[in-house]
């Protein structure tokens, strides 16, 4: 089979199995492996490992897609666009892995397997650790063609088994160094199912063989997998890719992050509205640093420093609250602009009838206090609360409170001469009145958010003041006078 000789550029892919929701855990190696190929001018590609056909979900190949767009992770080869490593299912492929078994086994490299099920259940050996551990025997290494006629005619089609050879494995791992593998962990495997299915890792490394991939990044969970697969590209006399094995990503609650152990969907962010790059960001770090130690790196950045060298073997945590930390500084980051239409889609414009035409003037009051798109109706409650018993007891507390009512009242005076009304003339008006009443800090700034929201805390009120408007502001703080 052709390697990747013919193909100088870094070629990384991202091949998930069409079983399920896209998780955190499976984003990181996409992230890593996407972010690795445009940090090299390279080309990142998407297959589906979809020969698990009883496992596969209605949708979930769409659903997978849609999610790395979201994330802004764009392939430059796959199956809704071809290239020439095509196809990109393997369902698509399994007369490529028929043909690769054939040329093994015409080349003594590998076997049929005529063995029951029965045979072997009996090749299992328990070992020390009460484990049982499936080593084959090799009864079917050596059949003449005379015994193998015979038993095709007893059994049927059988299995292909490779040929593993009489030697330890080593690889030398972008992130681990060296890693040896003794050659009794090893004994001849199945490449080829008597149905014509692949198994996983013939089935893997024949695609990667026929796109030219060149560097292979994955977690550290599929370095068990390693031997075999550099033993197939041996044998089907192919340049093996770098391999680069992330560290394990643990849970919140310790355990290996997976669907069941704390693994967020990228649904769900999404639904939450957490800042895709702020995913693309937070998981980069899973494992790797960047030179500047920085925590909050736009995605161009991350393409600029992304490299193997600084990813780490050692074990690495997912901290949800990390994450939305990192999204809420995302969002600080973008314009007005792109921050208003980022959240029309979760305004609930239904409830705050108020709101009219000026959602930027109140996305720009409350944008510091959001750390997900999906907070602005909490926060927008802040600018418009709804009327309730809460919101009377404010008001009377200051309506009762001698000097809240002076700060009150003096600053509805001053305000009344701002013009033009915005945030810079209204905080220049509200130092100055403070100054007059003697009030400062939480004595000037308490009364007025109470009277305006019935709240002692929220966004700077020279801000909230500009969104309410003139009118709307003015009313507020003259109700809070009134009995």
């Amino acid at each position: 089979m052709d390697s990747s000789a013919s193909h100088p550029l870094v070629r990384t892919r991202f091949a998930p199995s069409p079983t399920g929701a896209l998780h955190l855990g499976n984003v990181r190696v996409a992230v890593f492996n996407w972010l690795f190929a445009r940090s090299k001018g390279g080309r990142f590609i998407l297959r589906f490992e979809d020969t698990d056909v009883e496992r596969n979900q209605a949708g979930s190949e769409e659903a997978i897609m849609e999610d790395l767009l979201w994330l802004g992770l764009e392939w430059n080869e796959g199956p809704d666009r071809g290239g020439e490593g095509a196809p990109y299912r393997q369902s698509e492929a399994l007369e490529r892995y028929g043909e690769a078994a054939r040329s093994l086994v015409e080349a003594g490299k590998a076997f049929p397997c005529y063995c029951t099920e029965e045979e072997l259940a009996r090749d299992r050996t328990v070992e020390s650790s009460g484990a049982a551990v499936h080593r084959y025997s090799g009864r079917c290494r050596g059949l003449t063609e005379v015994e193998r006629r015979r038993l095709e005619a007893e059994r049927g089609v059988p299995a292909i088994r490779f040929q593993v050879p009489d030697a330890e494995v080593a690889i030398d791992d972008a992130v681990r160094g060296e890693v040896r593998f003794p050659q009794e962990d090893l004994s001849d495997f199945v490449i080829l199912r008597p149905d014509g299915r692949p198994t996983y890792n013939f089935a893997v490394v024949v695609d990667d063989v026929r796109m030219a991939v060149t560097h292979v990044i994955r977690g550290s969970g599929h370095l068990s997998n390693t031997p075999k697969q550099l033993l197939l590209f041996r044998a089907l006399s192919a340049s093996p890719p770098t391999f680069a094995h992330l560290p394990t990503v643990l849970g919140p609650e310790g355990g290996r992050l997976s669907k069941r152990e704390g693994s967020a969907a990228v649904a769900e962010l999404r639904k939450e509205g957490v800042h895709p790059e702020a995913v693309v960001n937070y998981t980069s770090l899973l494992g790797w640093s960047p030179p500047s130690g920085e925590e909050v790196l736009t995605v161009e950045e991350l393409i600029r420093t992304m490299d193997l060298d600084r990813v780490g073997a050692s074990d690495t945590m997912y901290d949800p609250e990390k994450l939305r930390w990192m999204s809420g500084q995302h969002i600080a980051r973008m314009s007005l602009e792109e921050l208003v239409e980022a959240l029309r889609p979760f305004v609930d414009f239904g409830r705050f009838t108020q709101l009219g035409g000026n959602l930027p003037g109140a996305v720009e009051a409350i944008r510091t206090r959001l750390r997900t798109f999906a907070e602005v109706n909490e926060h927008l409650c802040l600018l418009y609360p709804e009327s309730g018993v809460e919101l009377v007891d404010a008001r009377r507390t200051v309506r009762e409170d001698d000097g809240m009512r002076a700060v009150v009242e003096h600053v509805s005076r001053r305000l009344q001469e701002v013009d033009p009304w915005d945030a810079k003339q209204l905080g220049q008006a509200l130092r100055d009145a403070g100054k007059e009443v003697g009030a400062k800090g939480p004595g000037l700034f308490h009364p007025l958010r109470l009277a305006l929201s019935g709240e002692r805390s929220g966004p700077d009120v020279s801000k909230v003041l500009a969104a309410l408007g003139r009118e709307e502001a003015l009313a507020r703080l003259q109700k809070a006078l009134e009995a």
